[in-house]
């Protein structure tokens, strides 16, 4: 008898569908109603997955569809385990590309010895947090020196559509898995599908894929697919931090298309819109997604966004609520990318909490505000230079300006991800070269250097180096004219 009430126990629970309004569902149940968060599955074949988002009385429940409701109709049977949605975790996850529910997309073999998890995990304690602040290196300029990420922290990559958000986080990928030692989880979060296409063959030619983890959820799912897929990454990611003890870089692209898909749900389940459209409740799920990217003494999880910043406006709503949980912004500018200038950072409105003389040292410190005083310096002077030109301008000026010049061409740096595109092959720079290659700029020493020499370079080095090829060059043109030349009779 007890045997037989056990098995009663761990039986399937069943439901009917009463209501189907595009994504979301009313379902009825006799007794044991689902929790909130428990997934259910419907269909001819249980295809439809339903998430449980609220219980409106003793036998109804309101979900909203995971997956496409086409063939959903009234008084078909709906089936509850009690169980929350899971994903795979484990060693054997790294190499491979996952959907929202766990499936592997990569067109290999399946998975074997993983164990799956909950994607609804609380995060961690404050008194399991590390309280060290050590900075991230990227190997790229302009942030290790001027915008220095945290390790175990969250960074934002803010810009409008086309200015370089992904090409920026694709190169950081390739940096963070070729010179660490960790694992990158990337998230792709209601962006294109051939982003992911191609981010998965460029990691697999450069040889990093075996340290890497991607899952994606592109703009052509339904957003209570859109909305779970940054929830699931983050379970994956902390496996490695927690059980592996590894420093994971999870990469988000892009943010903002979790609050979208948010903003969706929010809709569709009847709620009253708050300011501009977005749902009440953008600060809470945006709280509960980001605490749990947290830096542990055995391990961090650095996480690295892009966020789409609607209409190029940092006071909208979604930027704002993001802010607040950055220890760095890095703001890209269509201007700076109009001129050529890759990446194209604006400096002076990118800030990092990590610029303080003693997490970064002094010296540093001194550098970077030395640079972006420079830099804001000259974007003073631009009107007056527009206006009345180069040569009004005192002495004093005129040498802040071509100081700023180099600086601002110095930098700039050619990716590996986009050899293929520019043709010039990608350069990492470490820290102190790019430190080093500043000082010297801003001390005058490279005065008699055309400010070209500077673009698209890596190390100081490199830039004297071209200054001499270019000088070469330009004495063999020379040459060349005064060979064909007739003399006047």
């Amino acid at each position: 008898m007890e045997l037989n009430s056990a098995k009663k126990n761990q039986s399937l629970n069943y439901g009917k569908v009463i209501s189907v309004r595009g994504s979301v569902v009313d379902i009825w149940f006799e007794n044991n109603l689902p929790s909130i968060f428990n997934l259910l599955h419907t269909g001819k074949d249980g295809e439809i997955a339903i998430e449980v988002m609220a219980q409106i009385d003793a036998n109804r429940i309101r979900g909203i569809a995971l997956t496409a409701t086409q063939g959903l109709a009234r008084g078909m049977v709906v089936e509850s385990s009690g169980k929350q949605m899971e994903v795979p975790v484990g060693k054997n996850i790294l190499g491979r590309m996952f959907d929202v529910f766990g499936n592997t997309i990569d067109h290999k073999e399946e998975l074997k010895e993983v164990v799956w998890r909950s994607i609804h995990q609380a995060h961690i304690p404050l008194t399991r947090r590390s309280t060290k602040s050590e900075v991230f290196l990227t190997g790229i300029k302009a942030i290790d020196v001027l915008i220095p990420l945290e390790r175990g922290g969250k960074a934002g990559l803010f810009g409008g559509a086309g200015v370089g958000k992904t090409v920026l986080l694709t190169e950081m990928i390739h940096n963070m898995v070729g010179h660490g030692k960790g694992v990158s989880m990337f998230c792709g979060i209601g962006e294109r599908c051939r982003e992911g296409h191609e981010l998965y063959h460029e990691m697999k030619a450069a040889g990093v894929l075996d340290n890497m983890v991607m899952m994606f959820g592109q703009m052509n799912e339904p957003p209570g697919a859109r909305f779970r897929v940054g929830h699931g990454a983050l379970t994956m990611a902390e496996y490695f931090r927690d059980d592996e003890f590894k420093d994971v870089l999870l990469l988000i692209d892009n943010i903002f298309r979790f609050i979208q898909a948010g903003m969706e749900v929010s809709g569709l389940l009847g709620q009253m819109p708050s300011r501009l459209g977005y749902q009440p409740t953008m600060g809470t799920e945006l709280s509960k997604l980001e605490e749990r990217i947290a830096n542990t003494a055995t391990g961090a999880i650095t996480s690295i966004q892009a966020v789409y910043v609607p209409a190029d406006d940092l006071t909208d709503p979604a930027a704002v609520h993001t802010f607040a949980h950055l220890s760095a912004a890095i703001v890209l500018s269509r201007k700076k990318a109009s001129e050529g200038l890759y990446p194209a950072i604006d400096l002076l409105q990118s800030n990092s909490k990590m610029t303080t003389p003693g997490i970064v040292g002094k010296e540093h410190y001194d550098l970077s505000r030395k640079v972006k005083q420079t830099l804001a310096q000259y974007e003073d002077l631009k009107d007056i230079i527009a206006m009345l030109g180069l040569e009004q301008l005192s002495t004093q000026d005129r040498n802040l300006v071509n100081r700023a010049r180099r600086l601002e061409r110095f930098l700039t740096q050619p990716f590996f991800t986009t050899e293929q595109f520019s043709g010039i092959s990608g350069k990492y720079v470490s820290l102190e070269d790019s430190l080093s290659g500043c000082a010297r700029i801003l001390a005058d020493e490279f005065k008699e250097i055309p400010e070209s020499a500077f673009y698209m370079v890596g190390n100081i080095e490199e830039a004297l180096e071209k200054a001499k090829s270019m000088a070469n060059n330009e004495n063999l043109h020379d040459s060349k004219i005064a060979k064909n030349q007739v003399p006047v009779k």
